[in-house]
């Protein structure tokens, strides 16, 4: 199911780190491989600390949190903003958003505050169970809800855009579990955050977490750009616009790079 590949490895996102705190190394033959090398992390107190943060972010005590790290000053995805407006004007100024793996809502408070007015929102956030109870108990309103499947989403909402942003390099199989949530055929897709190398192919790596933000280490991977470009438009998808990711995090042997996709498909 799509919730069992996706559920493990949501929360291992700290791409935004500055450079020299996050290492990325090796090149793995496949996913057991890397895995098997790995310390892993401790769920719990990821958990924990990500939810302490956005909790001050909630009260007004902070402005913004990434990957549990608290900014003082707003860090506004421009690209990402744009693309949410433009669905929310395609669809009558209604924005409905599956944000998958999109934590306790960190994406949400990030841009909730420059949405403003300008449309009805409705966020989903499909992440892990721990993380659907978390959220459904600190942080669940009339706009922010939590589901542990896509489908439980599906039940309640229909949502036109999906948002992954930085999650599909930390599933075993990205392209699989992409198939699957391009098949729910929703009208936006904004892909933010995502690694690739600048030799166009898929390298699997061990990204290793510094320990002041959680003692972690686990397999990421760096995507070939026309392989991901090529299941979006076998799926139907037409691509809008792309940008450069804001992440600043590279391999040591090899060229890389972070980018952001809007893809659309075609109205009825």
């Amino acid at each position: 199911m799509l919730a069992d590949k996706v559920a493990r490895y949501f929360q291992r996102r700290v791409s935004s780190l500055p450079p020299a705190e996050v290492a990325f190394s090796g090149d793995y033959r496949c996913w057991a491989d890397a895995q098997s090398q790995c310390a892993g992390y401790s769920a719990p107190v990821i958990l924990e600390r990500t939810c302490a943060a956005l909790l001050k972010v909630k009260r007004g005590e902070a402005v913004y949190e990434r990957d549990s790290v608290l900014f003082d000053k707003p860090q506004y995805p421009f690209p990402v903003l744009a693309a949410l407006l433009r669905a929310g004007l395609a669809n009558g100024g209604r924005l409905s958003v599956a944000d998958v793996g999109g934590s306790l809502g960190s994406s949400y408070f990030q841009c909730r505050r420059f949405l403003g007015a300008a449309a009805a929102v409705e966020w989903s956030v499909i992440e892990q169970p721990e993380y659907v109870r978390c959220g459904r108990e600190q942080f669940a309103d009339g706009e922010l809800r939590f589901y542990e499947t896509f489908e439980e989403c599906l039940e309640h909402h229909q949502p036109d855009v999906l948002l992954l942003s930085g999650v599909l390099q930390y599933l075993d199989d990205p392209y699989g579990v992409l198939d699957r949530l391009l098949s729910h055929r929703l009208r936006h897709v904004i892909m933010d955050r995502t690694p690739f190398l600048a030799s166009d192919r898929d390298r699997l790596t061990i990204q290793t977490v510094p320990e002041r933000i959680y003692p972690a280490s686990y397999p990421a991977w760096f995507f070939s750009e026309t392989k991901v470009a090529r299941a979006l438009t076998a799926a139907g998808y037409a691509l809008v616009t792309d940008f450069a990711g804001a992440d600043d995090v590279s391999l040591p042997d090899e060229p890389a790079y972070f980018k952001g996709f809007v893809y659309e498909r075609a109205a009825r």
